[in-house]
This record gives structure tokens, C-alpha cells and sequence, in this order.
């Protein structure tokens, strides 16, 4: 049974095929925040979320102090991202080795469905898990996601998500009839005939797991369409959105990066708030609160 059970996760993971949500109405009353970073290579807008209330105060109030002002995108990854927030960028020599500075405190995980690794995303750096269970963020550190555009197929079924569905599923119910059905396919027609069983039976592993296995529509729709990175989804805070400017992501990850990923000549940031009514914001920039 153990063996099944390895040989089939196994077969799984062996076949990954490598917007924010909500009720679609504006959320405009009252005030809110605009956030413009200012870098060597163009300006970018964006809004800060409030069902992410620990990380968006934390950032305004760096802001306000000036904390971001000429420090570093310090680590551009061209299909990925551009990251920064790093207080030892600042002045930091040629060649310097940057990314472990911080403003001597985390900020607590916030995790929201509704909010993912889209193109623009602005998201929280932190630690890896094995020294960061929690998932605690950086202080100050974050990054904008580039990413790609990806197909339907790869944004149909996750699965890495599946297979440790299955994994969950054996160890907490045992005697979960899903189990079995899962046993019995891999017994008839073994990797193959198991593969196509657990795809067929997603929908109830993602029902007796909680884990998701399928990506939402609102997901599929921007990963096919402005692209992201998937992969980072409930593994990092997102916490905003750059709502004008995603060109200058592209330019950034254009420059040329020495090993360490930091980029030959030095891209700064400056980043301000500027707080005005809701309704300002969607007049300027469209519907940025759905």
C-alpha cells in the first residue's frame, strides 16, 4: 500500500504540464491610497489592498518615512520578477551582495484567495519555509511580478496540488473510499490509468482536502491573458497591484544581471502616497477595485 502510494504521487508529479476576485461591483467610498514608485526606467501606479490591512499600513508608513527612497531593485529575474525594499541597497558598492536587510521586524502572513501572482502583482518577500514556517513577511522587502502568459492547459488542473491531495488524503482518512478508488486504478492500468483517475476525481479530493487543485476562472482568465506566476499563489502575501505602468516591469527585467541576479547598472525607487477618494482613483485609472 505505502509502495502504490509513493509510486503514484510519483506519476503525478512526473506529468505537471509545465484578477482579483469579487462581486464585480466598485468598491469606491471613502478615500484610499495611491502608491507611485518611481524608478531609472519609467513610473508605475498602484493600489495597496485592504483585505490585506497588516501589510498595507506597514508599507504606507515606510513610505511616508521615506524608507524606500534611492534604495535598489536589487534582484531582477527577466519571466519572473523585479524585487527591492532592501536598506543596504542604498549606496550599496558594485557587485555587492544584497537581500538580507530589513527593517528589523516581519509582518504576519495574509493570505487571500482573491488575490494572486498576476503581472503587477506586489507581493512580500520572506524567508523559505524552512526556517520560516509561518510564512512571515519582510519588513520592506517585496517584488512585482513579470511572469508570463501561460496556456489553458497549464492553468487547468495543478498537478503538484493533486498529487499532495492524494498524499493528505491517505494520511488523515484512510478509509476514504476515494482512496481506494484511487488503489484499484492504479492496480488495473498502473501511472497512466491512476493519472487519469485522480484528474477525474479532482473535484472531490479538492472537497475532502481543502486543497485546490483546480484554478479558479478569474485566475485562468489573467494567467491566459496579462499573465503572472502561479506558482508563488499561497506562498507569498500579495498585498497591491500596479494598475499603470506594467512596461516598466518589462524594462526593468530587460537590463543585464550579474550571477547574483542584480542588475549591472543600479535601478532605483522612490515611493511616495498620495491619499484621495476612491472615486478619483477608478475616474483616473478604471475599475481597479473589482
Amino acid at each position: 500500500m505505502k509502495k502504490y502510494i509513493q509510486l503514484a504521487a510519483m506519476a503525478l508529479l512526473i506529468t505537471v504540464v509545465a484578477s482579483c476576485g469579487g462581486s464585480g461591483e466598485e468598491k469606491v467610498k471613502g478615500n484610499d491610497y495611491l502608491v507611485t514608485i518611481k524608478t531609472d526606467m519609467g513610473e508605475m501606479k498602484a493600489i495597496l489592498y485592504d483585505e490585506t490591512p497588516k501589510h498595507k499600513e506597514n508599507f504606507i508608513k515606510l513610505a511616508k518615512e521615506g524608507f524606500f527612497d534611492s534604495l535598489l531593485f536589487h534582484r531582477v529575474m527577466t519571466g519572473f520578477m523585479i524585487q527591492g525594499g532592501d536598506p543596504n541597497s542604498k549606496n550599496a558598492e558594485p557587485g555587492a551582495r544584497l537581500g538580507t536587510g530589513g527593517p528589523g521586524y516581519t509582518v504576519p502572513a495574509e493570505f487571500v484567495k482573491e488575490f494572486f501572482h498576476k503581472k503587477g502583482a506586489l507581493s512580500a518577500a520572506r524567508q523559505p519555509d524552512q526556517v520560516n514556517p509561518e510564512r512571515a513577511s519582510s519588513g520592506s522587502q517585496f517584488f512585482i511580478v513579470q511572469g508570463r502568459v501561460y496556456t489553458e492547459q497549464e492553468t487547468g488542473i495543478d498537478m503538484q496540488a493533486l498529487s499532495q491531495s492524494i498524499s493528505s488524503l491517505r494520511r488523515s482518512d484512510p478509509d476514504n473510499p476515494l482512496n481506494q478508488e484511487l488503489e484499484d486504478s492504479f492496480n488495473e492500468g498502473g501511472d497512466e490509468t491512476f493519472r487519469i483517475k485522480a484528474i477525474e476525481l479532482a473535484d472531490r479530493l479538492s472537497e475532502a482536502t481543502g486543497l485546490m487543485i483546480k484554478m479558479p476562472a478569474e485566475r485562468v482568465e489573467a494567467y491566459t491573458t496579462v499573465g503572472g506566476y502561479p506558482p508563488l499563489d499561497e506562498n507569498y502575501t500579495v498585498f497591491g497591484q500596479v494598475i499603470q505602468g506594467l512596461e516598466v516591469i518589462d524594462a526593468i527585467t530587460a537590463v543585464g544581471v550579474d550571477p547574483a541576479n542584480r542588475p549591472f547598472e543600479d535601478v532605483h525607487m522612490y515611493i511616495s502616497v498620495e491619499e484621495m477618494p476612491k472615486a478619483e482613483i477608478v475616474k483616473k485609472y478604471g475599475p481597479v477595485y473589482q
